[in-house]
């Protein structure tokens, strides 16, 4: 034992090694140390640990922890006193119960997307949270990485800029194709999941968080349908929906996880228009680069000196790291720091959640965002 701060990731799968161990990594000595990981079986919890041990480059493994015995079980992980705060990498009915039990045991916590399997579960989470374990200045703390991305929050500060006027409308494309071969179906949570929407749930509560960022206002209403193309990918697959964003601006959002092919039309992406400009947003992968790249490109109207009315081009470009993004903050905020960047708000990531459950029931009725997460 140490007298160090330490954390402890639960959940051995893909994202706590693709995705939290890296982002540890590029943070080296500024993240506390890994001292423990959890996962029910003993050989996924030592298969994370020995992963986290190369990829940290530590000279002492963390601790494996597993169901079966007293001495290694979840909750003899939260008894250790040098372990401060808990990443929750877990399958997502499975994530609220694990929240509160480590905020019972005196843990901050950072959970991964999406807050809850559904509005209603969500809302009782949060309360809990609210009421009876941030009184007693414990930080809980949704994993939202699209909201931490750099690229995005780059698009939301141009938009708050007033370079492309007033905001007036926006369109979200979101192309997926998923086959039984892909390592995120073979997780069995995924292949048979017991909460509503599947990838949509899982995968579409992105896209929001991204319009959240972007935006200048929240998402209010929506109208939209929901279907099922392929068999495997039950119960929904895809979503087709009419959306309100504050006062005025109107949209679109359409999401699918059953493309007919692994290519992407040059459709998928983000387009937000506004009274002097656009802006388009899209994924790409640059040649000899693995790490994907959010480019942003900007057109706007403008005076020229003489008078006359010119367009201009300009490109952002950011590489994603939202994960790391996203543990920076936390770290900062369980040391009583404020980076002022207001991520990983749990009610804002349960507007995700509403807007894909409002997808998957509207039936093309109108549903208002604001009233369903009030409960």
């Amino acid at each position: 034992m140490t007298d160090v701060p330490g954390i402890a990731i639960l959940g051995a799968g893909i994202f706590a090694k693709e995705a939290h161990l890296p982002a540890l990594a590029a943070l080296g000595s500024s993240a506390p140390p890994l001292r423990a990981v959890y996962s029910r079986s003993e050989k996924s919890a030592q298969d994370l640990a020995q992963a986290a041990t190369a990829s940290l480059n530590l000279s002492t493994s963390p601790a494996a922890y597993h169901d079966g015995d007293t001495s290694t079980n979840l909750d003899a992980l939260l008894s250790r006193n040098d372990i401060t705060a808990i990443i929750v990498a877990l399958p997502i009915t499975t994530q609220p119960s694990i929240i509160i039990k480590a905020l019972a045991a005196g843990k901050h916590v950072l959970s991964e997307k999406p807050v809850a399997p559904d509005v209603q579960s969500g809302l009782k989470l949060i309360a809990d949270y609210e009421t009876t374990y941030k009184p007693k200045g414990l930080i809980w703390r949704v994993a939202e990485n699209f909201e931490a991305e750099p690229g995005y929050r780059a698009v939301g500060e141009v938009v708050r800029s007033g370079k492309i006027g007033e905001v007036q409308s926006f369109k979200a494309v979101v192309i997926n194709y998923m086959d039984k071969e892909s390592k995120w179906y073979k997780s069995p949570w995924r292949t048979i999941p017991d909460y509503q929407g599947g990838f949509l749930l899982d995968g579409g509560v992105h896209t929001t968080a991204a319009l959240r960022v972007m935006l200048p206002h929240p998402l209010t209403h929506l109208s939209g349908f929901s279907s099922l193309n392929k068999d495997y990918l039950a119960p929904h697959d895809t979503v087709h929906t009419i959306v309100k964003a504050g006062p005025k601006i109107r949209g679109t959002a359409e999401l699918t996880w059953a493309s007919p092919t692994k290519s992407r039309p040059t459709a998928d992406g983000f387009v937000i228009s506004g009274s002097n400009g656009w802006i388009s947003v899209n994924q790409i992968h640059k040649p000899g680069s693995n790490a994907p790249i959010i480019r942003a490109t900007i057109h706007s109207n403008f005076k020229s000196d003489s008078g006359a009315e010119e367009e201009k081009e300009e490109v952002i470009e950011e590489l994603y790291s939202g994960v790391k993004a996203e543990l920076t903050s936390f770290f900062a905020a369980i040391k009583g720091q404020d980076d002022g960047k207001n991520l990983g708000d749990p009610l804002a990531a349960l507007s995700d959640v509403a807007f894909v459950q409002a997808a998957l029931n509207s039936e093309g009725n109108l549903v208002d965002l604001t009233q369903l997460i009030k409960g």
